[in-house]
């Protein structure tokens, strides 16, 4: 079986066509792949389509529906949600104390990537982001990175 930890800026590919949709479609497709988030994914994708209807890149009525699929995906089990927890924010701070004065990672960014950091040891095998400085970082880690938008 395949294990994914998708971060949030790949995700939304899943639910919102745009570059890098065809790849996340591909790799999800597979009926042995399991796809694992962080507890935060959940509320950053919900964020994600709130910005992509106040943008205008979707209508309201699009952008529920996409909220809604995700939320059912949760719901049902299609994607295993893990709970962040102190060790990922103890890891988030060794990542921003490292990184954050030359790469610039984020607060939330480097949350996600200790989460997947802590799942590399349950077999996740690939971090899947569409972000290039969290990938750097995340392949500095130790992390077998995939983005969705490289050709």
């Amino acid at each position: 079986m395949a294990s994914f930890f998708f971060d949030s800026s790949a995700l939304v590919k899943l639910y919102h066509v745009e570059a890098g949709s065809a790849v996340v479609d591909s790799l999800l497709r597979g009926a042995d792949s399991r796809i694992v988030i962080s507890r935060l994914t959940v509320v950053e994708l919900v964020s994600a389509f709130a910005v992509k209807q106040r943008t205008q890149m979707l209508t309201a009525k699009d952008a529920e529906a996409g909220r809604l699929r995700f939320l059912y995906d949760v719901a049902n089990g299609r994607l295993t949600v893990i709970t962040v927890r102190e060790p990922h924010y103890l890891t988030a701070q060794r990542l921003i104390i490292g990184y954050g004065g030359t790469k610039g990672v984020r607060a939330l960014d480097a949350i996600q990537l200790g989460v997947a950091l802590d799942v590399k040891n349950l077999g996740v095998s690939v971090f899947v982001a569409a972000d290039r400085t969290l990938m750097e970082i995340a392949r500095s880690e130790g992390l077998s990175v995939l983005n969705p938008e490289d050709p």
